[in-house]
């Protein structure tokens, strides 16, 4: 242990010589504290935007952007951490709290910065949450939900979007009449597992049971989704189809292929800039067994390191980017969702039509289960389910594969938890 923390090494079972290159540690130089701020895809492209008045409100303080791909992001943060290189604030996604967690690399949130966690959307906040510790800062949140053909809906006979799964399927059914031969009611690509972990998380039973040891796939709840996922095949709502065999998403929803879109706030600048003006569509919550359905909270945090000599400075610059002000700035100019509630009553985000389904669908979403094998796991649920799909498992031997796969990879977790029991 060092400091409390596991052995970089023993813990991540890699060399410090793997540790991924990057700048030089930065600490005080010259008088001036260089905080280094690593952020990924369209946020780092934009965060620096929001620097300048940081530093005009902070001398002495100057802010260094690294942008890093989200394709490479989660490797470099482990393998840095073996290095001793971690910069002093990163994005992270909100699944990696509970890993970078386990190694020890955050520092908690201190209390000094306990009002961030305020008016803040409850099931993103218990991603971010630790043992009823916060460990990160939600920065930005997103969640999946419905974009749907209003005027295809309409002329099948329904003024509004079914809350109820029974009704989805009646509405489905009617919508592919109305859309015509060869085409389908909803996308629902087999390669993706987010659509059925959607519809998973409506039910009461969790989906990891005994501290998140075991699956509970094949619990009732758990198998009532798969069996509404697969007749959606079935019937022939829902072609059998991965996300590359669709050429074009926008193309195919503009002429009728689909008429349901499972996806999240960043499809909603997309389906603006391609689809044509005459194209009537909306976003709306997705529908459970008996009312409106959960989803999963998304998004990316604020992270800390507990590596950092500049904790003060570093905590200032997550509280800077949480300000309500800039949350709706940064909203304006990347089109993330504010992870601060009160910024969603700023003109640029109350006055869209398409986001208001996001603030009630994220009011009802649900956190994941915060084990650090759960990519892994819902990996493993995509992979049986497609299989079930094309025939090889009902719903009760899916939940039963699925099951098996996730007690496999949460092996080491039950032994290091009964190890600590016993210790």
């Amino acid at each position: 242990m060092i400091d409390g923390r596991p052995d970089r090494r023993a813990a991540l079972g890699l060399m410090a010589g793997a540790a991924a290159s990057g700048l030089a540690a930065c600490g005080r130089q010259d008088g001036v504290t260089r905080l280094r701020l690593w952020a990924m895809g369209n946020e780092g492209d934009h965060v620096g935007d929001l620097i300048p008045e940081f530093e005009r409100r902070n001398p002495g303080v100057k802010v260094v952007v690294q942008v890093i791909p989200w394709t490479a992001a989660h490797e470099k943060l482990l393998t840095s951490y073996a290095g001793d290189s971690l910069p002093d604030v990163s994005q992270i996604g909100n699944t990696w709290v509970a890993e970078l967690s386990a190694i020890g690399a955050l520092s908690p949130t201190p209390d000094m910065a306990r009002d961030l966690l305020t008016d803040q959307f409850p099931a993103v906040l218990d991603t971010n949450a630790i043992d009823g510790r916060a460990m990160a800062t939600p920065w930005y949140v997103d969640t999946r939900l419905l974009f749907y053909r209003t005027d295809l809906l309409a002329r099948a006979g329904w003024d509004a979007m079914p809350t109820t799964w029974a009704d989805w399927k009646r509405a489905m059914h009617a919508v592919k009449r109305v859309a015509g031969p060869g085409n389908y009611a909803i996308l629902l690509p087999v390669n993706e597992f987010e659509q059925l972990l959607t519809l998973g998380l409506q039910v009461d039973e969790p989906l990891l049971i005994d501290e998140a040891t075991r699956g509970n796939f094949a619990s009732p709840g758990f198998i009532s989704a798969l069996a509404f996922y697969k007749s959606l095949f079935d019937e022939g709502l829902a072609p059998l189809a991965s996300n590359t065999q669709i050429s074009n998403v926008w193309t195919e929803f503009q002429r009728g292929y689909f008429s349901f879109y499972m996806s999240g706030p960043w499809s909603v600048g997309e389906f603006r800039r391609r689809l044509p003006p005459e194209t009537r569509w909306m976003t709306a919550g997705v529908p459970g067994p008996t009312g409106p359905g959960a989803s999963a909270p998304g998004g990316s945090s604020l992270a800390v390191f507990r590596s950092s000599p500049n904790q003060q400075a570093a905590w200032a610059l997550v509280r800077y980017l949480l300000e309500p002000g800039v949350q709706a700035e940064f909203a304006r100019i990347t089109g993330d969702l504010p992870a601060r509630r009160s910024a969603w009553s700023t003109p640029t985000v109350a006055n869209d039509p398409y986001l208001k389904a996001f603030e009630s669908q994220l009011a009802r979403a649900e956190a994941v289960p915060k084990a650090p094998e759960w990519e892994r796991i819902v990996t493993e649920m995509q992979i049986v389910a497609e299989r079930m799909v094309r025939g090889e498992y009902t719903p009760e031997t899916a939940g039963a594969e699925i099951n098996r796969r996730a007690d496999r990879l949460l092996e080491k977790r039950r032994w290091m938890l009964d190890r600590g029991r016993s210790a």
